[in-house]
């Protein structure tokens, strides 16, 4: 079923087109067309029950604003500040996380009403409520109507701006601007409201929580005249901080239909900064002009993946998984280039877009090496910033966002982003100072065990340092281990043989934590002892939001030789099907990341995504185009609740697309793809060089998920992986199908 409702109250022609053929298209499977709006076939529900924690709202393709509504109250379910089941709306606030985990922004909420308004006690506040039958959204758009008002409200946003649309009944309305409510992690610290002039209004808002320090200025237009204002404020004391928490009021008369457009700009930087954002992309009232030119963002990125499909719901699965994985990271620089560093201080981008909301640990993984087809320019400031990091900050940063670390997870993952562009040949980076940032980051030797790392061949489950409160020791030790690889390769192509030979000795490190007694990585003390009473299904605080099955396979870089340490092919075979076969002992007891199992195989977390793919190693194709096919069509669905785990900024979408197409980048810098399974007959990857990729399955459905024989540019192949170069080639490749499982067609 496609998550869409049509109430067409009070909307423009436009719009009552848009929605009519997104209702025309759920019930044809005609192919997509290259002409086609493929904007609607994005369904921004999907995701916001379950565990998924994304949001519904508008937002540009990696837009600085993404203008979304909160339920108002907390919890982990909703941490994006929307969750599916409930049944209020408590404001639409300007700034969100995708699938997260964690719970911070929500800057900037507006709340519009008709007097006398409903409220409750904190946390929820002013609210109303709103039934998903008087909902819509699609990419760039979002609409809803607060049924205690009868407010219809329609959502829109350009990269540094939102603009919002109320459609009032004949009231005494008005309009809330709360600069103190907070959710979750994150907490007012100080802010500010002040009138410009009868239409605008502009101010800040301070916080503290997943981000500390953050700062968030804004300038708002309204469509209409303030002639009512009234303005708030109470003292905030915080860890001896003084602050203010301000909220303003702006009250109106209005007629039936009477519509109300506030256009808002953020900005990292001023008030000035946000004034001029707000000039640059919104100067004018037109609310369908910016609907309409989201679309064509949208169309256009969307565009550079085409597919042929006579499934509805796996276009729309397609296309919203294409649409979440351009959430983030998001733009973090004002139209101007300036933006504020993690020094705290105000710098300037020149010539290129400053870029932040970094989920590394987990988006390295596939969504940056998606990027680098569907986005190189972009891929090219993202390094730039990446290094701009770096300089301001004394290391690279590990999940950043608001010119603030985080230090989320482990490893120092931005050197796979900044090493795989580089050894694709993206940009024009300094690849001299790219390589500092990754060598300096990876000598901290006071930052989480970076110190023993180097010295024990492993990070010791026994010591703690000032940033090692958490432990994760061995998952730190195989994390730092592929984070070093990346940075051999890089050398290496870099003529730097010594130091490329140093960090490749560092990547095998991974094998002093292989217990050859029991067939698993497992923790050690610094005497070199493994921890006792090791048992593969336990989650420990030696290893990060997994277990020991889970993280076995961390070894991406060096597949082929973690095949030998644990005793050979067979061995290895069927050490991967116990892997998908022996299910947890106490299901209900798994902690919260532990969704979408196969066995101990968990598609909501992303240290098992690349898994799936190695039975290509052991011989055993088949496995994997069974268990992919098995997590395409099972773990992804067009509902609220059809994705099985946190989104986590893209990365679970990336899967899905990488996996649809047909190949998985297993080891994201080696410029090799794995074989799984397509999803569609035809697949086309519009590249920046003019190319086109082309992936045929003439003979694919739902049974039909097992490869007979390959194709490449018609010639027959025998290898378990494409190529970076045959990518960027504009190959075809063409894969024959039937509903038997077949030996592999590739000499091992």
């Amino acid at each position: 079923m496609t998550f869409f409702s049509f109430d067409l109250y009070n909307m423009n022609l436009e719009i009552k087109a848009i929605c009519l053929s997104v209702l025309a298209a759920a019930c044809t499977s005609t192919s997509i067309k290259t002409d086609e709006d493929l904007a609607l076939f994005v369904n921004p529900l999907i995701g916001t029950a379950f565990t998924g924690n994304t949001y519904p709202g508008a937002q540009a393709p990696f837009g600085m604003v993404q203008l979304s509504p909160d339920n108002g109250l907390p919890g982990w379910d909703r941490i994006s500040g929307y969750f599916y089941p409930d049944s209020t709306i408590a404001g639409f606030s300007h700034t969100h996380l995708s699938g997260t985990g964690a719970g911070d922004l929500y800057d900037i909420s507006f709340m519009p009403v008709t007097l006398p308004y409903k409220e409750a006690g904190e946390p929820l506040g002013i609210h109303s409520k709103f039934s998903h039958e008087d909902e819509q959204a699609t990419a760039g758009y979002y609409q809803v109507r607060l049924a205690d008002y009868q407010i219809n409200v329609e959502l829109t946003a350009t990269a540094r701006c939102g603009i919002q649309r109320y459609t009032f009944p004949e009231a005494r309305a008005a309009v809330f601007l709360n600069l103190k409510k907070a959710m979750n992690w994150d907490a007012t610290c100080d802010s500010y409201i002040e009138v410009v002039d009868s239409v605008t209004i502009r101010g800040y808002r301070f916080s503290d929580g997943w981000a500390r320090g953050q700062r968030v200025f804004f300038c708002s237009r309204f469509s209409k005249p303030l002639t009512q204002v009234r303005i708030d404020s109470t003292a905030i004391v915080k860890e001896g901080r003084r602050g203010t928490a301000y909220t303003a009021r702006f009250d109106f008369n209005t007629r039936e239909n009477e519509q109300l457009v506030i256009s808002t700009a953020l900005s990292g930087v001023s008030m000035e900064g946000a004034a001029k954002n707000l000039l640059a992309e919104a100067p004018d009232d037109d609310f369908d002009n910016y609907v309409a030119q989201a679309r064509r963002e949208w169309n256009r990125e969307l565009g550079k993946i085409e597919i042929q499909t006579p499934n509805p719901d796996d276009r729309v699965n397609f296309y919203t998984a294409m649409y979440h994985a351009m959430l983030a990271p998001t733009i973090y620089s004002d139209a101007d280039g300036a933006y504020y560093g993690p020094d705290k201080q105000i710098h300037h981008a020149g010539g290129w877009t400053n870029y932040s909301t970094f989920s590394l640990w987990d988006t390295y993984r596939a969504a940056h090496p998606l990027y680098t087809y569907t986005h190189p320019d972009r891929v090219n400031d993202m390094v730039k910033s990446l290094i701009a990091f770096y300089e301001q900050n004394g290391r690279l940063p590990v999940w950043n966002f608001y010119g603030s670390e985080t230090d989320m997870m482990i490893g120092y993952h931005a050197v796979a982003v900044i090493a795989d562009a580089y050894l694709k040949g993206i940009g024009d980076f300094d690849a001299e100072k790219a390589l500092e940032a990754c060598v300096a980051t990876a000598n901290i030797d006071a930052y989480r065990g970076i110190g023993l790392y180097k010295s024990l061949g492993y990070v010791p489950c026994n010591v703690e340092d000032s940033y090692n409160a958490e432990d994760w020791s061995l998952s730190k030790t195989l994390e730092y281990a592929f984070d070093d690889h990346c940075i051999a390769r890089m050398v290496q192509k870099m003529g730097k043989t010594a130091v490329a030979n140093e960090f490749f000795l560092r990547s095998r490190n991974y094998k002093n934590v292989f217990n050859p007694a029991t067939g698993f990585m497992q923790p050690r003390d610094d005497k070199g002892n493994f921890l006792p009473g090791f048992n593969p299904n336990d989650y420990t605080k030696h290893i990060t939001e997994s277990n020991g099955w889970q993280y076995l396979w961390s070894v991406q870089h060096d597949v082929d030789a973690l095949v030998e340490l644990t005793g050979g092919k067979e061995r290895f075979a069927q050490k991967l099907d116990s892997m998908f076969t022996c299910g947890p002992a106490d299901p209900d007891g798994l902690p919260i990341f532990s969704t979408g199992m196969i066995g101990q195989y968990v598609h909501g977390n992303e240290p098992s995504h690349h898994v799936i793919h190695l039975f290509n190693a052991a011989g055993r194709p088949w496995k994997t185009q069974e268990y992919v096919a098995k997590v395409m069509n099972k773990l992804y669905r067009n509902t609220p609740d059809g994705l099985c785990g946190n989104e986590d900024c893209g990365q679970m979408s990336a899967w899905y697309v990488f996996n649809a197409m047909g190949f998985y980048p297993v080891d994201p810098v080696s410029g090799r793809y794995e074989i799984g399974t397509p999803l569609f007959p035809e697949a086309k990857l519009h590249l920046s060089n003019g190319k086109t990729f082309t992936v045929r399955a003439p003979l694919i459905n739902k049974e039909n998920i097992y490869i007979q024989a390959v194709k490449v540019n018609n010639v027959p192949y025998n290898k378990s992986y494409i190529t970076h170069e045959q990518l960027m080639s504009g190959a075809v490749i063409e894969f024959e199908m039937s509903h038997k499982p077949c030996p592999a067609w590739y000499k091992q």
